[in-house]
């Protein structure tokens, strides 16, 4: 029998603790409040009050949410389980709430109001139905992960905590059945255009910052990056111009570029501001402002944090699949501290109106966060 399964054995009146319709109603209830990046705080607000009672309760400058679950020996590494609050939906969003077939239906709900309610469950069941653990535990909901937040918020709980942190469990809704345990190398960039503009009609032939940017565009999605190690490029947004009649005279991009090899990043990038200089023309300007940076790092699949994870799925009869993504785990992966991602249940569509979760494998997503919880806590995750 693996440690796992004699953890799970010892523990086994805890899972009746584990409601998933109780689980879901959280989750719809975090759902209905728009949570937008860098627009967090009246989620951050509902997820203060439901940690009430707690130790150390803390909402700070960024509106990240902090609580302690005390534990015998607060001097050895701490455990930390977070999930981001934020969502890619403005204020303006319908937050309408859909369930179909065993599925429920709604903007964010997996991405991540489904990651913030397991945080929420799991100190609720600690809490009324468990003695102090080995080791504190700290339950945080953080901010900025989404878009340009560029992780901010996990940088500012990494820098609270991370003298006193041991492990990091790191929630996403969807991800159930995957193990994280790498974080891919992200950048970012704003290429802007600049140009005199004019009257389309009168000073036709005058450069426009619209035409330059997308002939840039074209050649940069005419680049081909290496297939492996995986790398990746996406122009998110285009804006720029002023009326249908006018020569623009500002035109901008957001350009999210993506490597498992740090170095394979850098020479794309390399590739695109030659690119850039290539475009320069008189009476047109390009400017390259990088508005997101987020570092890799990874653990070994051979890590026992990683094989904890592994043990726990293998338990539950999952197949774990063992991945590298860009997540909140990049912040502690890249300083050297164990983290990994899980997820909670299946879903799809993340980032669309029609995003939606399974309800059926909630209750055994919350049984192996509870044991992953319980082990890191226990010293399963150590080396």
């Amino acid at each position: 029998m693996t440690r796992v399964a004699q953890l799970a054995a010892a523990v086994d009146n805890l899972r009746s603790a584990i409601v998933s319709e109780a689980v879901l109603r959280e989750a719809i209830a975090i759902q209905q409040i728009a949570a937008p990046t860098f627009d967090e705080a009246r989620r951050a607000e509902y997820v203060a009050r439901r940690l009430t009672g707690l130790d150390s309760l803390e909402v700070d400058a960024l509106h990240n949410v902090y609580a302690c679950w005390p534990g015998v020996d607060r001097n050895r590494p701490a455990v930390l389980v977070c999930a981001h609050m934020d969502t890619v939906f403005d204020t303006q969003t319908p937050l309408t709430v859909q369930i179909q077939d065993g599925n429920v239906i709604a903007p964010g709900i997996g991405d991540n109001s489904l990651g913030v309610a397991g945080v929420l469950t799991l100190a609720d069941i600690l809490r009324k139905q468990s003695e102090p653990l080995p080791v504190d535990v700290w339950f945080v909901a953080n901010t900025r992960e989404e878009g340009l937040g560029n992780l901010d918020g996990m940088r500012a709980v990494y820098r609270k905590l991370a003298p006193r942190l041991g492990s990091v469990l790191v929630i996403e809704g969807m991800a159930y059945g995957r193990i994280y345990h790498a974080g891919i190398a992200v950048r970012r960039l704003e290429i802007r255009c600049t140009t005199p503009g004019g009257h389309s009609w009168l000073h036709f032939g005058r450069p426009s910052a619209i035409h330059h940017l997308v002939r840039l565009a074209a050649e940069i999605v005419a680049l081909q990056p290496p297939a492996t190690p995986r790398t990746t490029y996406n122009i998110g947004t285009i804006e720029g111009g002023r009326t249908v009649n006018t020569i623009a005279s500002d035109a901008s991009l957001l350009l999210d570029l993506r490597s498992e090899d740090c170095e394979i990043l850098a020479a794309l990038e390399a590739a695109v501001m030659r690119i850039v200089e290539v475009e320069h023309r008189p009476d047109v300007t390009f400017t390259v402002k990088v508005v997101g940076d987020r570092p890799a790092g990874a653990i070994p699949v051979d890590h026992p944090l990683v094989q904890m994870g592994s043990d726990v799925l293998q338990l539950l009869g999952v197949k774990p699949a063992l991945e590298a993504g860009s997540t909140d785990a990049n912040i502690p992966l890249s300083q050297g501290l164990p983290a990994i991602v899980v997820g909670i249940t299946h879903g799809g569509n993340a980032h669309r109106l029609d995003e939606y979760i399974e309800t059926q494998p909630i209750a055994d997503g919350m049984w192996q966060l509870l044991l992953l919880t319980l082990g890191a806590a226990n010293g399963l995750a150590e080396s």
